[in-house]
């Protein structure tokens, strides 16, 4: 500790000094050679040395060839002394010159001499990195640096933690790094005041570093003995038959040499086979050893005799039990280190359940936009035309598909994603009016050879998407705008492209309300929809409005289709794994009520979720449950959440 201490006192001026003026331009190569024995042949002696020499210099690429040594990924070529990265190909390496990064030359593992420093070295190493980057010009190296010592705490980093932290003008970096100290403190400080001091300022803290220590301080170990030791400190006392089984606190005696062990059924039946003499074990006849009592007394009998271990009994076992104590023991000593880690814990516990709620209602919120989004289109199709169209989400497909090929002649993502969104609408608005004109219009009173023929429509959709795009998923890039995501913390986050699918949700809603409410086609769309015949004496052309309006949900559709192919594969068959939520979304909701709808979205987005968390690693259940849900619903709700009043609620 005395020499790292030192060690600290020589890199510290030297940081705080140079690390913001200009880089001296020395190569590094030469700054190396000048200590080149303590770096080819490292010690926790000589470390400083080197420290001390790269630091003065601060040649370009030092931080970099610190994390390498310190990572073993240095190499000396023992002809000349001089040090190399390099990299793995077949059975040969090849050397990256330090200062230029580029190929020195191919060599074999025989041929140059690896540097690997001990744990020791490569603490110091660390704990001069962190010192380095933490007085960093850049904040995001600053941030980067406290990121990087929180996912690996260590004591030696506090010294440069507290010195950066000194002169951190940055309020943001400096609150970090206060709860770092906090959470080193807490952990490793040789004072029992100043850590729970220091546990007492992690209280609510819900990141992940700051529980990571709670759970540390709060580890146990399971241990017994014939009376309460009053040196440990006790979490809890266990008793056997109650928090633990009795077969489980006797096997523990048994581990420790404490007790015999307790043969089990199959010790019990090698042990009868092993001693049958003459068709008989102990006297007791071979046939009669067919159930477990005839077992037992044939056993009993080879213990009297001294043949085999005794058999150890329920009331042998307890007996045995009840001269111990068996009990939970915290790792850590400190009974006042442990009650306020407890007392932190449990203040995080509450805000840790409403943050985990918070991420599960947003996962909700995202896939009921999706499940909106796709059901839209299927809202004015079938919900107000009342079409059964199972080639919906083929329309999806397609406005997906239209994406990816707008994506491919212009490679700017954000101009790709402006122009796919018109265009898809465009494409999907056509092929839904060509097929209202040729298939729809004529079995409009028929909707079962209506399903049938659609749902034709959708496989010869599939087939030719097969032939034209093959069968290997398309992507449909986000712009980097849409990249990454929106973190709240280190348990709420939302990726930035399902925000951008929610605004688009939002806007669509709008629109649509607006179209239906406030122009004439929606006057039209109504009227027709609920009286066709007075509509037409009103000089409406129903057929003309029927088209327009299939048109129109078949181009949301592929608006649909580009905004899920942001999230999900793009195939041939992506219509189909939502062409059955958009169904249950229309009916759920209500049928021709845009309202219900996004009711209907928002409780099947919700209850898809809360399935899953309960059972996170199976999806399928989650689909089935939340159908066989959907059909207990409309028993009672056949006409869904927002029904129809009025003409409009009529057949």
């Amino acid at each position: 500790m005395l020499r790292r201490l030192c060690a600290f006192a020589l890199i510290w001026p030297l940081i705080l000094g140079p690390v913001a003026a200009q880089e001296s331009g020395t190569p590094l190569q030469d700054v190396l050679q000048s200590v080149q024995s303590e770096v080819a042949n490292p010690s926790r002696g000589t470390v400083p040395v080197v420290l001390r020499a790269l630091l003065e210099a601060d040649a370009p690429g030092t931080v970099d060839f610190l994390r390498a040594w310190s990572d073993r990924e240095v190499y000396e070529n023992p002809a000349d002394g001089l040090f190399f990265y390099a990299q793995a190909e077949g059975g040969n390496l090849i050397l990256i010159d330090i200062d230029t990064g580029g190929e020195a030359g191919t060599v074999t593992s025989r041929d140059i001499n690896q540097i690997r420093p001990n744990a020791g070295v490569r603490r110091e190493i660390g704990a001069s990195l962190v010192a380095f980057e933490l007085t960093h010009p850049d904040p995001d190296r600053r941030m980067a640096a406290l990121d990087s010592a929180a996912r690996s705490p260590d004591p030696d980093q506090l010294p440069a933690i507290r010195a950066a932290r000194a002169e951190e003008e940055d309020s943001a970096i400096a609150a970090r790094m206060d709860r770092l100290i906090a959470l080193l403190v807490a952990r490793y400080d040789q004072d029992s005041a100043t850590r729970v001091a220091a546990i007492g300022a992690l209280r609510g803290d819900v990141s992940t570093p700051a529980r990571s220590v709670l759970n540390q301080l709060l580890q146990t170990r399971a241990d017994f003995a014939e009376t309460l030791p009053e040196d440990v400190n006790i979490a809890r006392i266990k008793t056997p038959g109650e928090d633990m089984s009795l077969t489980a606190a006797y096997g523990v005696l048994v581990a420790a040499d404490l007790a015999p062990a307790a043969p089990g059924r199959n010790a019990i039946r090698d042990a009868l086979r092993a001693n049958v003499v003459d068709g008989a074990v102990g006297g007791v006849p071979v046939h009669q050893l067919d159930n477990d009592a005839g077992r037992i007394i044939a056993y009993q009998a080879l213990e009297d005799a001294g043949t085999v271990p005794p058999l150890v009994t329920v009331d042998d076992m307890a007996a045995a039990v009840a001269q111990y104590v068996f009990f939970d023991a915290y790792l850590e000593p400190d009974a006042a280190v442990t009650t306020a880690a407890e007392d932190a814990r449990g203040s995080t516990a509450l805000r840790v359940s409403m943050f985990q709620f918070l991420s599960l209602s947003l996962d909700a919120l995202s896939l009921a936009s999706i499940f909106f989004l796709a059901a839209i289109g299927l809202a004015i199709t079938f919900g107000v035309m009342r079409v059964i169209n199972m080639a919906h989400g083929e329309f999806i497909m397609m406005g997906a598909y239209t994406g990816y090929v707008v994506q491919t002649i212009i490679p700017n993502y954000t101009a790709s994603l402006a122009v796919a969104l018109p265009l898809a609408f465009a494409v999907t608005f056509l092929a839904g009016v060509v097929m209202e004109r040729l298939v729809i219009r004529h079995l409009y009173t028929r909707p079962l050879e209506t399903l049938l023929a659609t749902f034709g429509i959708s496989i010869a959709l599939q087939q030719l998407a097969k032939n034209i795009f093959g069968t290997q998923a398309r992507p449909v890039t986000a712009p980097d705008w849409l990249a990454g995501a929106i973190q709240v913390n280190d348990l709420v986050s939302v990726a930035s492209v399902r925000v951008g699918i929610f605004v688009m949700a939002a806007l669509f809603l709008l629109l649509l309300l607006y179209i239906l409410n406030r122009t004439r086609l929606g006057l039209e769309v109504r009227a027709v929809t609920q009286n066709p015949g007075m509509a037409a004496s009103m000089g409406i052309n129903p057929d003309r409005i029927n088209m327009l309006t299939f048109g129109l949900g078949s181009g949301i559709a592929g608006v649909a289709g580009v905004a899920i192919g942001l999230v999900a594969q793009v195939t041939s068959e992506m219509g189909a794994n939502y062409i059955v939520q958009s169904f249950m979304t229309v009916v759920v909701g209500g049928v021709g009520s845009v309202f219900g709808t996004l009711a209907g979205a928002a409780l099947i987005g919700s209850l898809q979720k809360g399935i899953e968390w309960f059972n996170p690693a199976n999806t399928l259940a989650a689909q089935t449950f939340m159908v066989l849900f959907i059909i207990l619903f409309i028993q009672f709700l056949p006409k869904g959440i927002v029904a129809l009043k009025g003409r409009a609620a009529g057949d």
